[in-house]
């Protein structure tokens, strides 16, 4: 079956569900897409204490407060995954697993995801004491201990961000030397609440409901060392930063990306003329759920100017 509408959002994320809002409000015929619930990362963060206006709301708690403000706008949200994009022609052609889209423009809104240690236990605690994002949860480690993983400019960035509210940040390299450039990791030697654990990978993270413990293999004598919270503390934070997974796979050889990451101008454009990027998939600096929204609010403007410059004449 062909569906026809005149926006087409792809990812009900922040920035997807924020483009929806505003598109919608236009009053553009506007059909958001998702392989799952809508939600992305957000869906999974327990608490979400940085976005301006909701503070201590949790991700699932925000995330169904925009999707019913999608819903009142009259936006329809499907669960269907799409498999091929023809973004050639004026009218862009969306297959999905279920149905043929026909959209006048295209908003990709697919998110990045932060690559996993692939240790038992990293999933189960995520939002438990497990964290892949510093600037949103580093308040809830004041005066804890935290575990930074990986080696890496951000890594270690971030782990200098951590030591402004965990008393003690340790970063875990498999390697005996960062990979970080040299005038960050100068900063970090010189951070007294920055520690340094070389040789070193995580084995497994354990916890009843919260993190409680961490066990740590050194990749030379591959001896296991079990590290557990401080008996007044409870738990500890464990940050990984091994590096982002952008979910462009489906578009990269059709426009153009930089490390996976969709390349657009201020205005959310793309290279194509009527396909715009918001969020996480796009090249920016800050992967917030505030940057998303308000990529997605852009792009559903931008959208709007475009289809009734092309389509009205």
């Amino acid at each position: 079956m062909i569906r026809k509408c005149d926006t087409l959002i792809i990812g009900a994320g922040p920035g997807g569900l924020s483009a929806a809002i505003y598109s919608a409000r236009a009053r553009m015929d506007t059909i958001v897409l998702d392989k799952s619930n809508p939600g992305g990362q957000i869906a999974i963060t327990h608490e979400v204490a940085n976005f301006p206006g909701s503070p201590n709301d949790t991700g699932p708690g925000l995330i169904e407060k925009m999707v019913e403000q999608v819903k009142q706008f009259g936006a329809e949200i499907i669960r269907d995954r799409v498999v091929s994009v023809n973004f050639k022609g004026n009218v862009k052609v969306i297959k999905s697993e279920e149905n043929e889209y026909h959209a006048k423009a295209v908003i990709i809104a697919t998110g990045a995801n932060p690559k996993k240690i692939g240790c038992p236990g990293e999933t189960k605690l995520i939002g438990k004491g497990v964290s892949y994002c510093a600037t949103c949860d580093a308040d809830f480690f004041t005066d804890l201990e935290v575990f930074v993983i990986g080696g890496g400019d951000t890594a270690v960035e971030e782990g200098m961000y951590l030591t402004k509210f965990a008393r003690k940040v340790t970063i875990v390299h498999r390697r005996d030397e960062l990979r970080a450039a040299k005038s960050i990791q100068e900063k970090a030697f010189k951070n007294e609440r920055m520690h340094f654990m070389w040789d070193t990978v995580v084995n497994e993270i354990k916890g009843d409901g919260i993190v409680e413990s961490i066990v740590f293999k050194n990749v030379k004598t591959n001896e296991l060392t079990e590290y557990f919270a401080n008996e007044e503390d409870g738990t500890f934070g464990v940050f990984p930063f091994v590096g982002y997974v952008p979910n462009s796979l489906l578009f990269e050889s059709i426009v153009d990306t930089e490390y996976g990451y969709i390349k657009t101008d201020d205005n959310m454009n793309s290279n194509i003329e009527g396909v715009f990027a918001a969020g996480d998939i796009r090249v920016k600096s800050l992967r917030q759920v505030v940057t998303a929204t308000a990529d997605g609010a852009i792009a559903a403007v931008q959208a709007e100017k475009y289809i009734t410059e092309k389509f009205s004449k």
